[in-house]
């Protein structure tokens, strides 16, 4: 089976997991310390929070930025779950944007009319591991005076305008679910420039507590968010050669979009001058063909795909709370319906990428 997406373990990685087993320390150690340090240099901001997990990530950031009931954050109809849970768990009200189909993330032309004056920050999703066009969307926040916080879960190593993304808004999530570039089998990251953020994040992931007069205290309510010392010796490994997976997957998305740009049953990513992808996931929009039945017969050729992403409004529990219709939000509906998901990553051979390419096209053209 070729499959979708497989994590790259270095043997340095293990060698780390034996040192943390046999030292028996598992928590708030000097591996999550040594992470949050590669992370803050890799990205270039002062503060990161390594935690549980991408949703911990976002939840946190809510609570740190005072989010709560009657507030409203403006986020994509098109993204995983976990954006807008997260709102909801917050008390506030997630209030949907479609999507441009050229880069399946917000559409900033139509966040304007969705402000109202409950609205108190935009989280932009950096889908598949493109950065969201945040000139606009920066343009808007500073005009209405609301926080960004980026969902780039996908996004560690892409830009926009040669700014990382996850350090172009007030604070960045990231995830490190073993379908992202690098992993540590969960687990997520905040990262930040702001002090007050960043003490904040740190405390509520460990219970709240912080220091006062010399002892621990707490003096707001946390979570146990905190990520494991094993978490973070598999991820450090990975955090030194990034750019070489980052790398390999943008040559294998070269070789996709040569070999299937000209195929009228599909639509490749889009490439954009200002924006670096990383291509977390490989996502084509399937025309004229049904996508559950391409994603059965890539699994007879022993080829793993999947859909992309939710429209959020389609969902039972939002579809039923919101009263959402179906064509509320078309390109989300569109791109869930018919987006595809194909096999890239660094367990690949060239061999693979052309097995899978030559598989699609037959599948296409019957």
């Amino acid at each position: 089976m070729i499959r979708l997406a497989k994590p790259h373990i270095p043997p340095e990685a293990i060698n780390n997991l034996t040192k943390v087993i046999r030292s028996g320390n598992f928590v708030q150690g000097q591996y999550v310390e040594e992470f949050e340090n590669g992370i803050n240099e890799y990205l270039g901001v002062k503060h990161s929070v390594a935690v549980s997990s991408g949703t911990a990530a976002l939840h946190l950031s809510l609570i740190a930025s005072g989010i709560k009931k009657g507030d409203e954050v403006i986020v994509p109809a098109f993204t995983f779950p976990a954006t807008v849970n997260v709102i909801e768990l917050a008390g506030a009200t997630p209030v949907l944007v479609d999507i441009s189909l050229s880069d399946y993330c917000i559409d900033p032309g139509l966040i304007e009319e969705k402000i109202t004056g409950k609205t108190k920050a935009i989280m932009p999703v950096h889908e598949f591991g493109l950065a969201a066009d945040m000139g606009p969307i920066r343009d808007i926040s500073e005009r209405y005076k609301l926080m960004i916080i980026e969902d780039a879960a996908c996004g560690l190593g892409a830009t926009f305008s040669d700014s990382r993304v996850g350090t172009i808004g007030d604070i960045g999530c990231f995830s490190l679910h073993p379908r992202k570039t690098i992993t540590t089998g969960e687990g997520g990251i905040v990262v930040t420039s702001n002090e007050k953020s960043y003490e904040k994040i740190r405390s509520l992931r460990n219970h709240g507590f912080h220091r006062m007069g010399g002892k621990f205290d707490i003096s707001f309510p946390g979570l146990n968010y905190r990520m494991t010392e094993l978490q973070a010796a598999i991820g450090i490994p990975q955090l030194t050669i990034i750019d070489q997976f980052i790398s390999r997957r943008r040559e294998q998305a070269e070789i996709y979009n040569e070999q299937l740009s000209s195929n009228d049953h599909l639509e490749v990513p889009q490439v954009f001058a200002s924006r670096e992808h990383v291509y977390q996931t490989y996502h084509v929009l399937l025309k004229n063909r049904n996508r559950d039945q391409v994603i059965k017969d890539l699994k007879n050729q022993e080829i793993e795909a999947n859909f992309g992403a939710y429209a959020i409004h389609c969902l039972e529990y939002y579809r039923q709370r919101y009263g959402y219709k179906e064509l509320d939000f078309p390109n989300a509906v569109l791109a869930y319906h018919q987006g595809l998901a194909i096999p890239l990553g660094d367990h690949l051979t060239d061999e693979d990428i052309s097995n899978v390419i030559h598989c699609l096209k037959t599948i296409l053209s019957k």
